[in-house]
């Protein structure tokens, strides 16, 4: 890699890009002088940029270098023009293993006298990369040369090395930190970055010096996404050089989150059993632990839960209720638990009911017709949302028992009461209320109550009977059919 440009190029194993649109020219001059505007005098390789418009490039490529210790290439420089504007920039790219060319590692844009730069790279064997130095023409007319390139086996005395760079695996989301370790010095003067390939750069998150000979720096792609998945290498730009640490990886994997949602085996009125359905996934693994979150449909309540099979069981939830249930997957890693998967929607069986009805109360009495009420309840009670309550009587007419039922549609009420009617007076009634849902019934205690008295119907005509004495007239008659009551006085 070393040259003094004093031979033919080829013979120093430099050659010229294809792809540029100009080509470096090699100067052979009897002196080259220390400083000096204009053309610059000696061997080197140069640009003359004279009649060429802003934008043009020329890259002139070193040999493959495949070093196996630490080592620095020393190169001379020079930019200037007659005029003092800059007749374009020079770029130094250190290009890995034959990969993309990267962005600039050093480059410099006016001199007006020889300078001397010096590149600390830190890519070892079974590694290999190149050194391309381009030329990007400004429009203005002027010279850019290089000189003296020399590959030495011996640290850079004026820009620190780095020390070998770890990749970076991260959950998409999370902080991506690279640490940089550099053997040398820094101060306030020197720029730290890390690069990347077609990736966004990253700047100084933090830097930690321990001696004059070992800093390091640290370095954090924020927010990391897929997009910023790639190759990084530390960089530090000194006042004599530049530091070029090899690539490293960064690594951003999604959390895992379900394609299907989990499937239903069975139903209780408290239970639910599940399949969790998590073989297909959208991100990546390995699975490292799977957790059931389930909420009710309405509400904020919810829960999680860790599963360590592929069913489950979720216990201890309320009868008659709708729940939506995801299952979360987790990959190693902070940050590793992806969004719950697709929702099971489905509802719980009701529960028999608690009880039945209690404080079964009379409110109102007459002769044919009874008011009941009683203590209200609710969910608690019922453990359904679909339920009814009847209120079943029976009595005694004609000799026969009847038996009755009616539905009451005051169960939302405060006070809930119902009135039964269509009763005969005088009667003893025996009423109870059943509570039923789809499940079972309850019911409350038996409560009897008689009818108040009413007139009773009239006396039997043909039932009349009489006989005549002097004095007197003696009638018999029969009882009515409907007494309705006792009878204490009959009126002739």
């Amino acid at each position: 890699g070393c040259c003094t440009f004093d031979e033919p190029l080829s013979s120093c194993g430099y050659s010229q890009s294809d792809d540029d649109d100009l080509n470096w020219d090699q100067v052979n001059a009897p002196m080259k002088p220390s400083s000096g505007q204009g053309m610059p005098s000696g061997s080197f390789m140069l640009v003359n940029t004279s009649g060429r418009f802003a934008g043009q490039k020329a890259h002139l490529l070193m040999p493959h270098l495949k070093e196996n210790d630490t080592h620095c290439i020393d190169f001379h420089y020079y930019v200037s023009s007659k005029s003092g504007a800059s007749p374009g920039t020079l770029n130094v790219y250190v290009k890995v293993n034959d990969g993309p060319i990267g962005n600039p590692v050093w480059n410099a844009s006016i001199t007006a006298a020889w300078n001397r730069a010096e590149l600390a790279i830190s890519t070892f064997w079974p590694n290999f990369y190149q050194v391309v130095f381009e030329v990007v023409t400004s429009g203005h007319p002027g010279y850019v040369a290089i000189d003296e390139v020399k590959v030495l086996g011996h640290p850079c005395t004026k820009t620190p090395h780095f020390l070998r760079l770890q990749s970076v695996e991260v959950n998409a989301g999370q902080f991506a930190t690279f640490q940089c370790t550099a053997n040398g010095g820094t101060d306030s003067g020197d720029r730290l970055w890390l690069q990347g390939i077609y990736v966004r750069d990253a700047p100084l998150k933090d830097i930690k010096v321990f001696n004059a000979r070992r800093f390091v720096a640290l370095f954090s792609v924020v927010n990391a996404t897929k997009r910023d998945a790639g190759n990084y290498r530390c960089m530090i730009r000194t006042e004599g050089g530049v530091g070029v640490s090899n690539y490293a990886e960064l690594i951003v994997k999604e959390p895992p989150v379900p394609i299907a949602p989990p499937q239903l085996s069975s139903v209780g009125a408290t239970y639910l059993w599940i399949q969790l359905n998590a073989n297909s996934i959208n991100g990546d693994g390995p699975i490292i632990q799977r957790e059931v979150e389930y909420r009710t449909s309405s509400g904020s309540w919810y829960d999680i839960q860790p599963v360590d099979s592929t069913s489950y069981k979720i216990g201890h939830l309320d009868p008659d209720t709708e729940y939506e249930i995801s299952v979360l997957l987790t990959r190693p890693g902070e940050g590793g638990t992806g969004s719950p998967g697709p929702a099971l929607k489905t509802r719980t069986k009701c529960a028999d009911p608690m009880r039945g009805p209690r404080r079964l109360e009379v409110v109102e009495i007459k002769s044919r017709q009874i008011t009941i009420c009683w203590e209200p309840f609710g969910y608690n009670v019922t453990r359904c949302h679909r339920y009814n309550l009847t209120v079943h009587y029976r009595y005694q007419a004609g000799g026969q028992e009847q038996v009755r039922e009616e539905v009451s549609w005051d169960t939302e009420s405060s006070h809930p009461q119902h009135t039964i009617t269509n009763l005969s007076p005088y009667t003893n009634v025996s009423i109870k209320l059943v509570l039923m849902n789809p499940e079972g019934r309850k019911e409350s205690q038996e409560l009897v109550v008689q009818t108040d008295e009413d007139v009773p119907s009239a006396v039997p005509l043909e039932s009349i009977q009489g006989s005549t004495f002097e004095e007197k007239i003696f009638l018999q008659w029969r009882e009515p059919v409907q007494t309705y009551g006792v009878i204490t006085l009959y009126e002739v």
